[in-house]
């Protein structure tokens, strides 16, 4: 019995079943960053959908060419409010329940837009989009990195372009040839969210998490002293990138109005279609050039572009030819839309360790986005209290040129001594692999 009793103890555990639950099913690399890429273009897809629904909203509730470009700018006030509080939390909680947050506040949206029947709905769907893009883009940016530097730095640029033209154009469409389309195009991004929601689930958690999640929520603009000379060569190409961005964005509808006289909803989304269809593609052919050559293709073809812009929204009437010439500017624009946001991409982010690039990518983001939304709501009050139409419009041009010279003077002056600085320990050679793709 003593035996018996003895043995019966060490026996015991051997009959219950294990505590440990299965692994979790994680996706690889390769299927991780495809799945955090569509995030990047669902994102801003869903921000550029509603630029050709806003003359059926106007048709709808009678509102004014102001209350278009406040709708347009509160988005990105959202975002920029959004980066400057949560910009940092990634890189101390960790990227996937950034991610979830992002995703689930992107349905609410969805939702407000479904079933929005007023400005007021509309406007609290623009500001949850803007906090859901702003809690995402630099969690999403810096979890591409993570994975591989090389494809995350192009996809970082890419990405963003082809999600702004899937929405302009699958709103277009929608709006032309389906039923419903301000509830349709919104219905179809939140079974999207969802997905992505389901696969951000298994996504592997790239970094560790560390204390500080509350602090990181203070807005601060802190930079890695390595990445200072970089951010000042880019800081005003990229704003003016995106400013242009928003001149397309707020008034591209409105300007094809005035030259081709039609309120179509395919022309009026178009302008801002080819700006960022011509900018992805400027990304993907200038993908392997330095970074320097990015630049100056940048502000040249920028300059040219908007030039070309203004002689066609200024000469007289308008009509088919000024229309032509109105989207042959906008293409060379996007040219220069995408070598300088890449550009400025690479530039300044392979100076960042690896927690801290979510930070300074949302800093960029807040450049761009502080570009992209004030810009055009200073304009859109100057279009109803000012000038008009024509005259704002070539005030916003000349205001574009005048950055992107402002970028080339920074660039001529500090360009080749920021190209030879060495990076932040610890990320050489992702740094190299940037540089160099």
């Amino acid at each position: 019995m003593s035996c018996t009793s003895a043995t019966s103890p060490r026996l015991a555990p051997t009959k219950q079943p294990p505590t440990d639950a299965a692994p979790r099913r994680e996706l690889g690399p390769r299927a991780s960053i495809a799945v955090l890429a569509s995030m990047l273009v669902s994102f801003l897809g869903s921000s550029s959908a509603p630029t050709p629904l806003y003359a059926v909203y106007q048709q709808h509730w009678g509102f004014s060419p102001i209350t278009t470009t406040i709708v347009f700018g509160v988005y990105a006030l959202a975002v920029l409010s959004s980066l400057l509080i949560s910009g940092r939390v990634s890189d101390q909680v960790g990227r996937r329940p950034v991610l979830l947050t992002a995703l689930i506040v992107q349905v609410v949206a969805m939702v407000v837009f479904i079933a929005a029947d007023s400005v007021g709905a509309l406007l609290a769907g623009r500001v949850l989009q803007g906090l859901s893009a702003g809690v995402a883009v630099g969690a999403i940016g810096a979890g591409m990195l993570d994975i591989d530097a090389r494809k995350g730095g192009f996809l970082n640029s890419f990405a963003p372009l082809m999600g702004t033209v899937a929405g302009v154009l699958a709103s277009g469409l929608i709006v032309r040839y389906l039923p419903a389309p301000t509830r349709l195009v919104y219905a179809i991004l939140l079974g999207i969210f969802v997905l992505q929601a389901l696969a951000v689930l298994a996504l592997k958690e790239t970094v560790s998490r560390r204390p500080g999640a509350l602090a990181g929520m203070v807005p601060e603009f802190k930079l890695p002293r390595s990445a200072r000379p970089a951010i000042a060569i880019a800081a005003p190409l990229m704003f003016a990138v995106w400013a242009l961005s928003g001149l397309y964005g707020a008034f591209g509808p409105a300007i094809m109005r005035t030259l081709l006289h039609s309120t179509s909803v395919l022309w009026g989304g178009l302008p801002l279609f080819v700006l960022a269809a011509a900018a992805g593609l400027a990304v993907v052919l200038l993908r392997g050039a330095r970074k320097q050559v990015m630049l100056r293709t940048s502000i040249s073809t920028l300059v040219v572009g908007v030039l070309i812009t203004l002689l066609s929204i200024a000469s007289g009437d308008g009509g088919t030819l000024s229309a032509i010439g109105f989207f042959v500017g906008a293409a060379i624009s996007g040219v220069g839309f995408g070598a300088g946001f890449q550009g400025g991409i690479r530039l300044v982010v392979p100076q960042a360790r690896s927690h801290e690039r979510a930070g300074v990518l949302s800093l960029l983001y807040v450049v761009c986005y502080v570009g992209l939304g004030v810009p055009a709501v200073i304009a859109g009050m100057l279009v109803v209290y000012g000038g008009g139409l024509v005259r704002t419009s070539e005030e916003y041009g000349i205001a574009v040129i005048v950055l992107a010279l402002v970028a080339l003077t920074v660039l001529v002056l500090s360009g080749r001594r920021a190209e030879r600085r060495p990076v932040s320990p610890g990320y050489q050679e992702s740094a190299v692999q940037v540089s160099e793709g």
